[in-house]
């Protein structure tokens, strides 16, 4: 079976989100589109670098909230 182009489908996820939760659900569903076994090795690594950065924006973001959060603990 040939393999299937879904570049696509994961440059959909990269548009500039800056909500928590929309990075989240779009590291989601990036991995939906990695376990699909008909998606080509060159995508899969796209996919899987397009969603590791997803994930490392939404863990600063998290960061951020923690410092947040406890500056206003100490206030």
């Amino acid at each position: 079976m040939p393999k299937k182009n879904l570049s696509k489908e994961t440059e959909s996820f990269t548009e500039k989100s800056t909500d928590f939760e929309t990075k989240l659900d779009n590291a989601k569903n990036i991995l939906q589109i990695l376990m699909n076994p008909e998606i080509t090795l060159q995508d899969s690594v796209k996919a899987y670098e397009k969603g590791m950065g997803e994930l490392a924006k939404a863990q600063k973001m998290l960061e951020e909230a923690k410092i947040k959060i406890n500056e206003i603990k100490t206030t």
